[in-house]
């Protein structure tokens, strides 16, 4: 077994994949993938695009399966200010400015800050939160807690979701140790009785109830643009939604 067929094994056993179930997917047979697994077979390049497809790996596993089967990789990180960017500058620029009065960020993978809009800065400028930063020393920090009145849902949710994403990824090690921290906060009352969980900031008599929906790319062939999410804060209630319009104002 070599470097090529333990990721191939690795990646199928995180996507819960069979043998004939990958075989099926990648549309392939079950003893072709067997050989790639055991070494015996050299895939090409079109079967590790397939193997990608099937798995739905990232880009970056992808450009690893190339290098361990001796290819050259096909995605790359282009700058945020390259030249070929401009279109996707224009169109998270026109995302996060179209969404105000409600607050807007685009995030990597890493949870670092890449962009936001003017009521993301209204609403995390009191806690020194910039573009640049890190949402997850924020979070782990001892700055926010004190100013979610839902702290414990709000940890354990992102504690899950964090979880989620470095799976998909094929583990990371510091999205896995943040949530292992944030699931060490105690489990308190439970604020919603909705289908969402809303993140309840609190500061003096300020009040804003906020759910997020995210956002990415959908056929990314950089990754730069694979690793990008932008999420979307709305109100959760009217409260918040008069308070947000009232700040925009």
């Amino acid at each position: 077994m070599n470097d090529f067929s333990r990721t191939v094994q690795s990646w199928r056993r995180a996507r819960r994949f069979s043998q004939l179930s990958l075989a099926v997917e990648a549309d392939v047979s079950t003893r072709h993938i067997s050989f790639l697994e055991t070494g015996r077979a050299r895939p090409s390049v079109d079967m590790i695009k397939r193997l990608g497809d099937a798995l739905q790996l990232p880009l970056a596993a992808r450009n690893q399966m190339l290098t361990f089967a001796g290819f050259a990789v096909q995605h790359h990180a282009r700058s945020w200010s390259a030249e070929e960017m401009a279109p996707i500058r224009a169109a998270v620029d026109y995302t996060l400015n179209q969404h105000a009065p409600y607050p807007a960020l685009a995030i990597d993978r890493l949870w670092t800050i890449v962009q936001m809009n003017g009521p993301a800065r209204a609403l995390f400028g009191p806690i020194n939160l910039n573009e640049g930063d890190s949402l997850l020393d924020l979070m782990l920090s001892d700055t926010l807690p004190p100013l979610i009145e839902n702290w414990p849902e709000v940890a354990h949710h992102a504690a899950q979701r964090l979880r989620t994403e470095s799976t998909a990824q094929g583990g990371i090690i510091v999205l896995d140790k943040a949530a292992e921290k944030l699931a060490e906060v105690p489990k308190g009352f439970s604020h919603s009785n909705g289908p969402v969980i809303p993140t309840i900031f609190r500061a003096g008599s300020v009040r804003l109830s906020l759910f997020t929906t995210i956002a990415q790319f959908g056929t990314p062939e950089d990754l730069t643009l694979d690793d990008l999410r932008i999420e979307l804060y709305f109100p959760a209630d009217l409260e918040t939604e008069e308070a947000l319009r009232a700040l925009a104002a």
